[in-house]
């Protein structure tokens, strides 16, 4: 049998190819297999050379791979002496399942290497103009999955104390009902004229933010949910957005953007 090779879990960033780091860059160009998610974007999947295996593992409701399939995939293409890069959006350590895979290979006794990236919850909304804390405004934020696992009987995310006990909310991937949520945070003392942003595809030339306050955001929703991903930023800070917002888009990346 060959010598193990090595598994990499490379955070690709919050959506714009260039935001992966450096080392992320260099650990994809020298891969002989990429294990890739839905939210990566193609132009990085460009980095690794020609021979290189591309095999994508994303999810979606009803269809794609088991966490339990990708584990043994990693450990599969590893024991064979292959350089293998588990290419995921944001950072694989923040709900991206990094842990359950690292759990997976430090069982299976495979070498690996954590390669943390720009995580969604703070890279999407500083290229809105949202600072998650703000001296005056903000001192304490807290990032909250909306997408949780299907099989759980009962929600783990405590809305209601989540409600007043940090300045900034922030909801990645949300698929249960949003209007609840607003709901019960106003029920729980959050005030119907927070301001509230959702973000639509971050960091992408098709980002879109529908921006109102917890009261009436829903109602300028309507019945659907932007085109995923999605991100909902919840506190005071999204004011600052009207003012940052316009400065803070990438001029190349956001060119599509010019006649919003």
């Amino acid at each position: 049998m060959s010598a193990p090779g090595r598994v990499f879990l490379v955070g690709a960033g919050p959506g714009d190819p260039r935001l992966i780091t450096v080392r992320g860059r260099e650990v994809l160009r020298q891969a002989d297999v990429v294990i890739h998610d839905r939210l990566v974007s193609p132009a990085l999947l460009d980095e690794p050379g020609p021979r290189a295996i591309r095999i994508f593992a994303g999810k979606s409701p009803g269809a794609g791979m088991s966490q339990e399939e990708i584990n043994r995939l990693l450990i599969h293409h590893a024991r064979l002496g292959r350089r293998v890069v588990r290419l995921k959006g944001g950072d694989p350590f923040v709900f991206g399942r990094g842990g359950e895979e690292a759990l997976a290979l430090a069982d299976a006794g495979i070498p690996f290497e954590i390669v943390p990236g720009v995580s969604s919850a703070i890279g999407v909304p500083a290229c809105v103009g949202i600072p998650l804390t703000h001296r005056g405004v903000s001192s304490s934020f807290a990032v909250v999955t909306g997408s949780e696992d299907r099989d759980k009987s009962a929600s783990r995310v405590d809305w209601a104390a989540l409600a007043t006990a940090v300045d900034t909310l922030v909801i990645l991937m949300p698929t249960r009902s949003l209007p609840a949520v607003f709901e019960e945070l106003q029920a729980a003392g959050r005030h119907p004229e927070t301001p509230v942003a959702v973000v639509s595809r971050g960091t992408t030339p098709a980002q879109e933010t529908i921006a109102g306050t917890l009261g009436s955001i829903a109602d300028r929703l309507g019945t659907a949910l932007p085109e995923s991903p999605v991100m909902v930023i919840v506190g005071d800070v999204v004011g600052l957005g009207d003012r940052l917002g316009p400065s803070a888009r990438m001029p190349d990346v956001y060119a599509a953007l010019a006649g919003s």
